[in-house]
């Protein structure tokens, strides 16, 4: 268990932090490595696509997201990947109980990450100004997205009660924000994003930046919190 810890706070890469890993198991066998936090467990696997320029996986993306909403005291909400999915594939009725215990309008903050085929996007949501804003590392615009998210959030708003938030939303494109230069990174990009925006920070990284994002989230994720 000492190497297992060893691996997750050295300041190694993380290739080679895995391939040390993996030499460690023919000398000490391990049953299984795991990192959990609350109902979120990663493996090996997991954090193995924090590797190089490989694409992060739902599991990095949600335990993240855990991490974020821990971090802002839970006034921001995280909202699983896969959620967008089921609302799409089964409407509101379908995702209806994914905030029974979750006030989304007493949040300051809504963070829904966006799959799509090979590409991640991030949507958020501003509840003071009902603003909801779209996010893309290639500059890419899935307008029907932020439609769908408005739909949803005016049917949650009715089955709520919430009468102010039934209608006067507005939805915004932001550009000119850090663009990724590859193929790989766009899921890193979103947690990035996610970040700097619950933690109320500028986004102030670039391509240049990601190896170096890719091993604080690797640690945050070991660590089980955000790191300053």
């Amino acid at each position: 268990l000492d190497y297992l810890f060893s691996v997750c706070f050295s300041g190694l890469d993380i290739k080679r932090q895995m391939t040390r890993y993996r030499a460690g198991l023919a000398v000490v066998p391990v049953a299984c490595f795991m990192v959990t936090c609350n109902k979120h467990t990663l493996r090996l696997e997991d954090l193995n696509t924090l590797e190089d320029q490989s694409w992060v996986n739902d599991q990095i993306i949600n335990m993240y997201g855990e991490l974020i909403m821990e971090a802002t005291e839970h006034k921001v909400h995280f909202f699983n990947s896969f959620f967008y999915k089921q609302l799409v594939a089964k409407g509101y009725e379908g995702v209806k109980r994914w905030t029974k215990k979750a006030d989304l309008f007493s949040k300051w903050l809504l963070l829904i990450p966006i799959h799509l085929e090979i590409h991640w996007s991030l949507i958020t949501v501003t509840m003071a100004t009902k603003t909801i804003s779209y996010y893309d590392s290639q500059g890419i615009v899935f307008r029907h997205t932020t439609d769908n998210i408005m739909k949803y959030l005016q049917s949650e708003a009715r089955e709520k009660k919430q009468a102010a938030f039934q209608k006067g939303w507005k939805i915004t494109i932001i550009k000119g924000i850090p663009q990724q230069k590859n193929d790989s990174d766009c899921g890193v990009f979103v947690l990035e994003y996610c970040r700097c925006l619950s933690l109320k920070q500028p986004l102030l990284f670039s391509q240049d930046d990601m190896p170096r994002i890719r091993k604080r989230i690797y640690k945050e994720l070991c660590d089980c919190h955000l790191n300053n």
